[in-house]
């Protein structure tokens, strides 16, 4: 029987990276409050989270949520990425003047991409179900170009810097201003598919049944 999952996402990248991966998953898209999941999340640390401990957070925030509103789902994937930029800890930026500013700090420099990957096992126990739940960060070394102003005025204006964290893509308009990356570039666009497949492995789904439901 294919393994029938769900994508707690509303990224067009990570869907389509599954995609082009051979699986073809159901959307359900989370109503998560993030900023109020962080705060809280830091208020009982007493401090603020490490990079790769929020991207985690959230990822399982999302899948959680979703997992509630999807009982014929057999697996729940949540997501969540994050730029750590020296001390400082970015996701999709409020605005236009954000994202302006964002990548003037950005430009000339290299930042950390962090990823959280978060499963939830709902498979009934005759069906192989674990029950289970588990989770793991992927982190990608990125380096920008230095733009000039003029570049990051035109980039900020087409609205996609916007709409991901870190305020850039390396998948897609953002491209031409990332001159290398250190690690596994889908960890970088959102979904790192070796991390998955591991993830999956951890609660007995095999690869290939995510592939086989296409």
């Amino acid at each position: 029987m294919p393994t029938r999952l769900v994508l707690a996402s509303a990224s067009p990248a990570r869907l389509s990276t599954l995609r082009s991966a051979g699986v073809d998953p159901e959307v359900i898209v989370s109503t998560v409050d993030e900023p109020a999941v962080q705060a809280a999340a830091e208020q009982e640390a007493g401090q603020p989270l490490e990079a790769p401990d929020l991207a985690l957070l959230l990822a399982r925030a999302k899948c959680e949520d979703v997992a509630a509103r999807a009982p014929d789902a057999d697996v729940v994937l949540g997501c969540d990425s994050v730029l750590q930029l020296g001390a400082a800890n970015h996701g999709k930026p409020a605005d236009a003047a954000e994202a302006i500013s964002r990548w003037q700090q950005m430009r000339g420099r290299s930042g950390i991409l962090h990823t959280g990957h978060w499963l939830v096992d709902l498979r009934e126990g005759d069906e192989g179900g674990t029950g289970g739940t588990v989770g793991a960060t992927s982190s990608t070394l990125v380096h920008f170009a230095d733009l000039s102003d003029e570049e990051i005025e035109a980039y900020v204006a087409t609205g996609e810097p916007l709409r991901v964290a870190g305020a850039f893509t390396v998948d897609g308009l953002g491209g031409p201003y990332v001159t290398g990356i250190e690690g596994d570039f889908h960890t970088v666009v959102g979904l790192a598919l070796p991390v998955l497949r591991t993830l999956l492995g951890d609660l007995g789904i095999a690869w290939h049944t995510l592939r086989s439901a296409v």
